[in-house]
């Protein structure tokens, strides 16, 4: 079972309900850099309840500098039809920038995959934008396979009721 994971300057640890504060200022910084601080629309207290009651909808890792929560990385289970195995998918993974190039973002991908590994993870899985070029150079070094050839569909929350109501002819 995963366990903290403490290096010399930082703590690799799973998120605490009082972290959530902390995870919420960086996810809206996540957005802030992906120039994307519009979309942030959720709050703490959602984000709380969705990490830490029944049922738990992802679940966080945290990088700890002494005092200061620096980064992150939220995940949750899915599944392969395929592989006929569970898998996980990263959502977001964010260091501040001040405490990049320390091993952070790695540690927090690598603690990520021992999680997989210990539930039998058939696959890890997450999206880049196609414009952050030093998160795809990282990712490709650390040996990820960017797929081009697959795009993300999404339906939001405003368009779920049409899309569950639609008539079958209108599709």
């Amino acid at each position: 079972m995963f366990q903290d994971q403490k290096r010399d300057a930082f703590t690799i640890r799973f998120a605490t309900p009082e972290d959530v504060p902390a995870i919420m200022e960086l996810i809206k910084a996540l957005a802030a850099y992906e120039n994307l601080a519009d979309a942030v629309t959720g709050d703490a207290e959602t984000l709380k309840s969705h990490l830490f009651n029944e049922p738990a909808y992802a679940e966080v890792l945290v990088s700890q500098w002494q005092d200061k929560i620096v980064g992150f990385a939220l995940f949750f289970s899915n599944y392969s039809t395929f592989l006929t195995q569970p898998g996980i998918y990263l959502e977001d993974l964010f260091v501040l920038p001040e405490y990049r190039r320390q091993g952070i973002g790695t540690s927090l991908l690598k603690a990520v995959a021992q999680i997989a590994m210990e539930r039998g993870a058939g696959r890890l899985e997450w999206s880049v934008l196609d414009w952050n070029q030093p998160a795809i150079a990282f990712y490709e070094k650390i040996g990820a396979k960017i797929l081009p050839d697959w795009r993300i569909c999404r339906v939001t929350s405003e368009k779920i009721p049409q899309l569950a109501q639609q008539q079958e002819e209108s599709l």
